[in-house]
């Protein structure tokens, strides 16, 4: 028998190459190093150490209570058996409000934590801090659409851009922090037909949760995805465990559908 073969690391240059080549991005969150094997044993390309840990691991109502020591310590958590998946690592809420708050924390989850990319929520009117990080060569990947830290302006988890003036809002979301540096793009909770539009017309990868099946990529909270989130499952997530019987048949499973295009449907989609 032959030697076995490691799969190199996924990179920002591999991501764009999936992109051009139409091959689809699954991603999950991921919060510690047993799921960080579990998920690269399975060919998941992305991890996002997520703020929803707040919410999954830590039992707050939404995202705002977390922490920089929080996300620190999942990201190193995921980090120091990572070997394949890019990791991407939030910004938790208010640690980006100046250039210099964001460039310090920025630098801390990439020191600290092991991140390859940090994320952060917002559109346009984040485009200055997006081009400062950027100039300062970390990579970023912007949120639009849904803002879980703004829950509470948004009046609730509700939809983005159904209307007109919503969607024109955010395309120009995408754009102006594509032109600002980012390099990846999570679509939270838009209409699939704008997930597809914004997909088009930026030519950095997005990665759609609640976005449609156009998008280059899916993430889904990888609790909600085994189906042992406590709440209501929301429309766009699907229980993958309940199909298969086992994690890491269930993990497995998930990866071929966003690879195959057969998650999400129209079942999933707004």
């Amino acid at each position: 028998m032959g030697a076995e073969t490691t799969p190199s690391p996924v990179s920002l240059a591999s991501l764009q190459r999936m992109k051009a080549q139409g091959e689809k991005i699954a991603c999950l969150t991921c919060y510690d190093a047993s799921f960080t094997r579990l998920l690269e044993g399975a060919g998941v390309d992305l991890f996002i150490v997520g703020d929803s840990l707040g919410m999954v691991l830590k039992g707050h109502e939404s995202t705002v209570a977390v922490t920089m020591a929080d996300m620190v310590y999942h990201a190193a958590n995921v980090a120091r058996c990572g070997r394949h998946a890019l990791r991407v690592v939030d910004l938790p809420f208010m640690s980006y409000a100046s250039r210099d708050q964001a460039l310090g924390n920025a630098a801390r989850l990439m020191r600290e934590g092991g991140a390859h990319m940090v994320k952060l929520e917002g559109g346009t009117a984040m485009a200055g801090i997006v081009e400062h990080l950027a100039r300062h060569t970390i990579p970023v990947c912007g949120h639009i659409g849904l803002l879980p830290q703004a829950v509470h302006k948004l009046g609730g988890y509700r939809v983005q851009g159904r209307d007109e003036a919503g969607a024109a809002a955010v395309l120009a979301d995408a754009r102006a922090l594509e032109a600002a540096g980012a390099d990846l793009l999570v679509l939270e909770c838009i209409p699939a037909e704008l997930a597809a539009r914004v997909t088009a017309a930026v030519n950095i990868p997005t990665i759609g949760i609640g976005a449609g099946p156009s998008c280059d990529g899916q993430v889904l909270v990888l609790y909600d995805m085994l189906g042992i989130t406590p709440s209501r499952r929301p429309k766009f997530v699907k229980d993958f465990l309940a199909e298969t019987g086992s994690v890491p048949a269930a993990i497995g499973a998930y990866v071929r559908a966003v690879k195959d295009g057969s998650f999400p449907g129209s079942e999933h989609s707004f």
